[in-house]
């Protein structure tokens, strides 16, 4: 404030604390030559003097600015909303969100004279705020309650569990750890609190992924956050044996067994949601590493729908899996949401009246009202395997987690030809190139021309964060050096990614799919049967309408959802 506004801000409070009768005359005298002196608010100086109360101070300015009060005293904070917003944030707004309904967050503020913070809280969530008044006090009471204790975050965590000794602990020595000492280590409380934090702060982060990697004098922690992996601090070196016979313990592991890989499975609850983890540990020079994959369900998308697909593409996928019989075939390389793609179309067909079954390694996600079959290759339960038996338990519709060998691709064929829908994946670069891979595999021209309705291949591109994207203007070169043409850009804001809190400071936010799906028609069929090759396949696609991945990606750029570099990183595969 200025000495003017806050000459006028002290003669309103002194006038409405008057008319309250919540000071008297010889008090505001005393505070107000205070305040000539030291530069402080009036309210400032009568709290500290302990002239006025706290809640007669926060009445007052809530008269002032004309917002509500309220009290904190006995109010529990939602736990979803706190960690919806950075602490450090919290902390330097003194802001505690309330409620939220609809698109409207109501925020407390012990310091309503903020004007940045309304802003600031606006951006970093997206929805209209509503500020309320209440006292510092019940503000930083609060947040030192609910949000700075017990500490979450993980270097103090892990500060906190170091015991002062700088010890180095290498394989030798771990070796000689009896089972009753990995036990109690495993079970000791800082332990627990390092793993909880660990688990916890990957799923703040919305992370797909933790990695837990021992090294020679570190025990390094990276999250996989759309799709890129991000170091953090780490925990201590000297509780590496501990932690990981934690996790041993609660994904059913055998905890004296550190010669080779093992895999297990695990379920929490925390932040209002409940999540599965599997779990992998493969042995390395300096210790087991631990790789947790989150399957959240409520990450997973309901419908066809929901996937935020182009208009073309959800008409596509939308006809193929009406059909009565035939074969849908999903490419792309691992982790590109093949899975997704596949248990969206499966969730859009699951009705009353038909019979889903599927073959899957492993199973994901369980889906209710479909019966899921998990592979297990040490008994010899194989695709195929399941597949001859899932063609005797009188199925409608049949999903085969991968087609890997000839004989799962005849099997599935064969089942498209008898009356079946077959969903299953392949590990190819494009749509085109899923038909001439099963050529490969040895199936007959005539009977893929016969059997297949779609291939499609997709990718996962990186959104930009909408709270902090910047525009931003190329040079024709620019264009030109990537074999663009700028003209398809006419017209269209181009932005670049900023970063900030909401993002975890890199520019995007999220993830989403690009797809190319390859409608096999009498053109494409006939082109099969001349056991033609990908490109000319490609070719005469394109042709009738097909949309590349590269094509359905530069949409999302003059969309303004993503960037040319994101683009053309995720589709440089593809086809041109």
């Amino acid at each position: 404030m200025s000495t003017q506004q806050k000459d006028s801000y002290s003669g309103k409070i002194a006038t409405i604390l008057l008319r309250r009768k919540a000071i008297d005359q010889a008090g505001l005298q005393k505070a107000l030559e205070e305040i000539a002196s030291s530069g402080k608010r009036l309210d400032e100086c009568l709290i500290e003097k302990k002239l006025a109360t706290e809640v007669d101070i926060t009445l007052a300015i809530s008269e002032y600015l004309g917002m509500q009060p309220i009290t904190l005293g006995h109010f529990t904070p939602d736990a979803q909303l706190l960690e919806s917003l950075p602490k450090e944030v919290l902390r330097k707004h003194l802001a505690v969100p309330l409620a939220k309904t609809g698109r409207t967050l109501t925020v407390a503020l012990g310091d309503p004279f903020n004007t940045g913070a309304v802003d600031e809280l606006k951006a970093l969530t997206g929805l209209d705020i509503v500020p309320v008044v209440t006292s510092e006090k019940d503000v930083k009471e609060l947040i030192a309650k609910f949000v700075e204790q017990p500490s979450t975050d993980l270097e103090d965590v892990f500060k906190d569990a170091l015991d002062g000794d700088d010890v180095e602990v290498g394989h030798e020595k771990k070796d000689d750890m009896s089972i009753d000492q990995m036990l109690e280590s495993a079970e000791g409380a800082p332990v627990i609190r390092i793993v909880n934090s660990i688990l916890i702060e990957a799923l703040r982060r919305r992370a797909s992924d933790i990695h837990l990697e021992p090294m020679e004098k570190t025990f390094r922690l990276r999250y996989r956050i759309d799709g890129d992996l991000f170091e953090v601090p780490s925990p201590p070196k000297n509780l590496q044996a501990a932690i990981i016979s934690r996790v041993k313990i609660m994904s059913d592991m055998n905890i004296a067994e550190r010669r080779i890989p093992q895999d297990g499975r695990f379920k929490i609850r925390a932040l209002n949601k409940e999540v599965d983890l599997r779990v992998n540990l493969l042995p390395t020079v300096f210790g087991e590493k631990v790789v947790m994959r989150i399957l959240d369900k409520s990450n997973l998308a309901p419908s066809l729908s929901a996937l935020g697909l182009d208009q073309k593409s959800f008409d596509s996928l939308v006809y193929a899996i009406h059909q009565p019989h035939g074969i849908i075939l999903v490419t792309g390389p691992t982790g590109s949401g093949k899975t997704t793609t596949l248990y969206s179309c499966l969730q859009d067909m699951n009705t009353i009246d038909v019979n889903i079954v599927t073959t899957e390694d492993p199973v994901e996600y369980q889906l209710p009202g479909i019966n899921q079959v998990q592979m297990n290759e040490d008994v010899g339960l194989t695709f195929s395997s399941a597949l001859r038996a899932i063609l005797r338990q009188d199925p409608d519709i049949v999903m085969v987690g991968e087609i890997r060998d000839q004989e799962t691709a005849a099997i599935a064929v064969k089942a498209a030809l008898t009356g079946h829908l077959v969903l299953s994946t392949l590990h190819t670069n494009d749509a085109s190139g899923a038909i001439t891979r099963l050529r490969d595999m040895g199936i007959e021209a005539f009977l893929l021309a016969s059997s297949i309705i779609m291939t499609q291949a997709q990718r996962l591109y990186k959104k930009l964060c909408q709270a902090c994207k910047s525009p931003r203007d190329l040079p024709l070169e620019y264009f030109r050096l990537n074999g663009l043409n700028p003209k398809e850009f006419e017209g269209c804001q181009l932005f670049d990614a900023g970063g900030c809190p909401k993002c975890n400071n890199t520019g995007f936010k999220g993830r989403a799919s690009i797809m190319e799906i390859l409608m096999v028609d009498d053109d494409i069929r006939q082109l099969v049967l001349q056991n033609a090759n990908a490109s000319a396949i490609a070719k005469k696609a394109i042709e009738n309408g097909m949309l590349t991945l590269r094509m359905v990606g530069l949409q999302r750029v003059r969309d303004g959802i993503s960037t040319i570099e994101e683009i053309l990183s995720v589709t440089g595969g593809g086809t041109d």
